[in-house]
Formats: C-alpha cells, structure tokens, sequence
C-alpha cells in the first residue's frame, strides 16, 4: 500500500478540520507541512473555527512539524502527493495554481471558488498539469441524499419540475458557542465580500450542487437577492435567495446566516410529476398520495459503502483504482454549480435575471 505525503493550505474554513480528520482515519498518510494564507485584514479571534485556533487545533492532531509562513516557500521545498486548501474562497484559484505548478493532486473544500472565472482557473491549472482536483461537499456523503439520486433516477416521483434547498437554523459561521465579539466577527474573512464571504456562497452553493446533480443539465438563468439584515459588522450577506431556471425545471436556493430556528422543514424537498420527495438528515420520505400528510414510503438506517463513504477514502481510491470521483466532488458538475453561483451574484447585483452561460462560461 502507498503511503501518501500530505500537506496543508489555507485553514480560512473551519472545514478543514473535518477534512484533515477523515485523513487521520487512514494507515498510508504521512502529514509533512503545512502553511497558512495571509489574510487580507488580520484576524484577531482564536476562538473555535477561527483560523489561528484551526491551525492550532491540526498542527496537534497532526503532529505536523514544519509550518511556514509563505506556502509558496513551502512548495519549494517539501515533496506532497496531496495537498488540502482551505483558504479564503477568494483565493482558492491562486492557490490551486500554485499546486497544481508542482503535478500535486488536491482539495479543498465547497465552493469551488467565489467566482466562475476563477474556477476556470482551477479547472485550467488541473487539466494543464494533470491533477486531481476534488471539491468537498458534506452532502456527498449523505445516505439520503444518495438515495434521492437514485429515486429520481428510477423514476420513483415522475419527471422533476422543481427543488427547493434552504440550509438549517444559522447565525452564522462562528455563533456555534464561540466567544467572539461582532467586532471581531467582522474582522473574520466570512464577512467580507472582496474575500468572498457571504451566506450565498456558503449556503446556496449546496443547492447549486445538488440541482445540477439531479436534474442531469446545465441550468440557464438564475435571479438572485442578497441582503445584510443583521451582520452590519461586516459588508457580506447574511441572507441569499438564488430562483434558478433550469431547461426542464427551476430550483429554489435559500441561505440564511439570521434564522434561530427553522420552524418548518427544511434541506432539499425535490418536487415530481407524481410524488414529492423530503431528505431529513438521514431519513427520507416519498409522498406520493395527495392530501396525505403520512408518507407513502419511509426510508432509514441508509449507509454508504464502507470503503468509500468519505473524501478521503473516495480521493484514494480513486488515485489507486482510477476509477472517477463521485460526480459531485469532479470539476465538470462543480463549475455548472459555480456558474448558477456566479450568475445568481451578478444578478443580485444588476437587480434582473442573469443568463448562466455567459462569456466567461463559453471561454472555458
């Protein structure tokens, strides 16, 4: 069995803990270095989540012992087989580039970036230096959102004319029981724009994702809304709505960084021809008798394949086998994703629909 050589970019996005964790479960890693990107206003907070406190936090785990200031020093001098990069969204297509430079796999974490164009880049470096890189979703490896796939693909619920994705009850990236003031909130990358911050590219990215996945077509057009109710602290949304046409269907994308409780279902609820389809958590319900409000059929206690039911035991395998990536966490379905993105941001900017498939899009 290879042992593979890894190593660590950017710790901007809390999820690089859970990313590195799913590593630390496999025999055949060795953790080599790791470097932090340097912010464009400096973050103050070390409380949980932040990035100081995530650097801390994995250097420990890891037993990491050579951390650099400069990732670009530090890809000059170590060896990686992979490198995890989570830094600011803003930043994914530098770094990625850089990465890709040196022919080393990669991943890094949903979205693929905060803009179309420079997910192109990503894809551009991938393709012209012939790496792997993977987008993480937390969704992939969802029981039932894989059984979702598979319903709709049987034609369980008939032909799909819409889907609806609004993500759980939300405060915001650090209101997890952090002691962090909104002052130093607004310090953290999350709520900054120009960094790529926001509740829309943080939540309305899952139902980008997933409405490309299961519908199976690039959409067309997106009308996006984005307003900052109550995180003043900081320039970013906090609250996001992408309505987005599809040839055959629209989808409805919801983000909220302000909801204390949801106080009616939420997730994905995938609408068909002849049933209506609801993920909850790990369960998940068909309804396919009008007026009932009991389900026609119940699913639970789902799981995924022992073997491949993380990133990165799907990343390995998939550099061992060659067999390809789980579609969700390739690039061909990340930049469809990125581009319903892109025109739902540009939208809420002009204040009209924005065509999806735009001159930077035909460019790739």
């Amino acid at each position: 069995m290879k042992t593979y050589k890894l190593g660590i970019i950017g710790f901007a996005h809390m999820h690089i803990t859970s990313l590195v964790e799913y590593f630390l479960e496999l025999p055949n890693i060795e953790w080599v270095a790791c470097a932090d990107t340097i912010p464009k206003i400096p973050s103050i907070s070390t409380e949980p989540g932040t990035r100081r406190a995530n650097l801390e936090y994995i250097v420990n785990k890891t037993g990491i012992k050579r951390v650099y200031e400069d990732y670009r020093e530090m890809l000059e001098k170590e060896e990686f087989d992979i490198i995890i990069f989570c830094p600011e969204n803003a930043r994914h297509a530098e770094v990625a580039e850089a990465i890709a430079e040196k022919k080393v796999h990669m991943l890094t974490e949903k979205p693929m970036a905060e803009s179309l164009p420079s997910a192109l880049r990503m894809s551009r470096a991938s393709r012209k230096n012939n790496v792997t890189l993977a987008v993480n979703w937390p969704t992939t490896w969802s029981p039932g959102i894989r059984k979702a796939k598979e319903l709709i693909d049987n034609g369980e619920i008939g032909n799909i004319w819409q889907i609806k994705w609004r993500n759980g009850a939300s405060l915001g990236p650090l209101a997890y029981g952090q002691k962090i003031t909104d002052w130093e909130k607004g310090m953290e990358w999350w709520h900054q724009i120009a960094q790529g911050g926001g509740a829309l590219l943080d939540y309305c990215c899952y139902g980008a994702c997933l409405s490309r996945w299961f519908l199976g077509e690039p959409a067309i057009s997106a009308y996006g809304i984005k307003a900052n109710f109550t995180s003043h602290y900081g320039d970013a949304e906090d609250n996001a709505v992408i309505v987005t046409r599809f040839p055959s269907a629209m989808a409805i994308l919801e983000a909220t960084w302000s909801t204390v409780n949801t106080g009616v279902p939420y997730g994905l609820i995938i609408y068909g021809k002849t049933g209506t389809i609801v993920v909850d958590g790990p369960k998940l319900y068909v309804y396919k008798e009008r007026g009932n409000k009991n389900p026609t059929c119940t699913y639970d206690e789902l799981t995924l394949p022992e073997d491949r039911n993380t990133v990165a035991k799907e990343l390995i395998y998939h550099l061992e086998i060659g067999e390809s990536l789980h579609p969700t966490l390739d690039i061909p379905l990340n930049l469809d994703a990125m581009a319903i993105l892109d025109a739902g941001i540009r939208s809420a900017k002009s204040g009209k629909a924005e065509l999806v498939d735009s001159i930077n899009w035909c460019a790739g």
